[in-house]
């Protein structure tokens, strides 16, 4: 390796500035203390653990994300965290134990091993929230609408959700008596909006001509709330299970649309993200001018089955770096007091203390340096004590 290449990070793998790194942490800050008022207690699970435990639950995808690698002390295979979701659900079913309602929250790193889009870092730093023991809509509601309100703090100009609900596929699947791996071969259709490819495979493996139909017209029941009552007619003869997902989803809209009348809510029940480990209704934020979501959550009842505990589970998390690509972020750069570098100044040291004590940024350097450090006051000898002036 030559001395050129020793500063070369990994692709996908970043390091952030101070410019971009205040912003974030900032929002870092302000949503875990959002978080707290609605009663989410801050966790910090491991960076990383065993694959048994860090791996089951949330399907293939996570599997791929994942970095593995040996414990040299164990011997048994590690993972590094590419969603913190599962670490969560150990925790309510093992260490953080509680009856009734376990809300947790969280905000660190993640680590994939590959990104999930040509554009998306492999590091990301997220922020989220799971909400344990609630069966009810009354959770659902509740997650959705913190999701509304993080994006408030991010100072995101729209409120853009789109939402959906599993049970709907689940319930047409089971009626037409697929296969496992049927299912899961249009499920992988659906997710790449494949017209041409979606017409062929229903002609060639649904016989029913009603319910052909029925597959064919599920990318397209998607739009604002009137794509509800045109799936409840289309999808009645499928039977309850499917009628009972839209009507969820009808009153959870319901209440979202009362309470953020300003949110942006789209239907779209041919959306089926996390598939193979949600269990009731998905939903995901975007933002004017970036493709990818930069948030997602939904419904995982049975992911606490693996940890010996299950429990009716719904949450989200919050992409901070993607949101800090925006741009909508605060400036990181913070005015700064320069004061003079004498160490041996005993009243100059506890002029600079306080004002530190005060929020204060003061940075002892020479005069040569102040612009570079965002100077624009600096600490002058007055009186025998110090003054705080501008800085010429």
């Amino acid at each position: 390796m030559t001395y050129a290449d020793r500063w070369l990070l990994p692709d996908g793998v970043e390091e952030i500035l101070p410019n971009e790194a205040r912003p974030i942490e900032d929002l870092r800050r302000r949503l875990v203390d959002l978080y707290g008022t609605w009663g989410y207690d801050l966790v910090i699970p491991p960076l990383l653990e065993f694959t048994d435990s860090l791996l089951i639950g949330l399907g293939s995808d996570v599997d791929l994300l994942t970095f593995k690698m040996t414990d040299q002390i164990s011997g048994r295979t590690l993972g590094i965290r590419a969603d913190i979701t599962p670490q969560t659900a150990r925790m309510d079913a093992h260490t953080f134990q509680r009856e009734g309602v376990n809300r947790l929250c969280y905000a660190g790193h993640v680590v994939h091993a590959r990104p999930k889009n040509p554009l998306a870092t492999r590091t990301p730093i997220q922020a989220g929230v799971e909400c344990y023991g609630e069966p009810g809509s009354s959770a659902d509601i509740e997650v959705i609408s913190l999701l509304l309100e993080s994006l408030k703090v991010a100072n995101l100009p729209r409120l853009h959700i789109d939402l959906g609900h599993v049970g709907i596929y689940r319930a047409l699947a089971k009626a037409a008596g697929l296969s496992r791996e049927q299912e899961d071969f249009f499920f992988e259709l659906l997710q790449r909006k494949a017209a041409t490819e979606i017409r062929i495979w229903v002609s060639e493996q649904i016989t029913d001509s009603a319910m052909a139909e029925l597959f064919l017209a599920l990318p397209n029941l998607a739009g604002d709330r009137e794509a509800l009552a045109r799936a409840r007619a289309l999808l009645a003869p499928v039977g309850a299970e499917a009628v009972a997902a839209i009507d969820q989803l009808d009153e959870v809209a319901g209440v979202i649309a009362e309470r953020y009348p300003e949110a942006e809510l789209y239907f779209d029940l041919g959306e089926l993200r996390g598939y193979h480990y949600l269990t009731g209704l998905v939903f995901a934020a975007f933002a004017p001018g970036y493709g990818n979501p930069i948030a997602s959550g939904g419904r995982y009842d049975h992911i606490g089955e693996v940890f010996g505990r299950a429990r009716p589970a719904t949450g989200f998390a919050v992409d901070l770096s993607a949101i800090s690509k925006l741009g909508l972020l605060s400036n990181g750069e913070r005015a700064a007091i320069l004061a003079p570098s004498d160490s041996r100044d005993k009243a100059l040291w506890q002029a600079i203390q306080a004002l530190r004590a005060e929020g204060e940024r003061v940075v002892c350097a020479d005069p040569g340096s102040a612009k570079s450090l965002h100077c624009d006051r600096r600490l002058v000898a007055h009186n025998g004590g110090y003054d705080v002036e501008p800085l010429a």
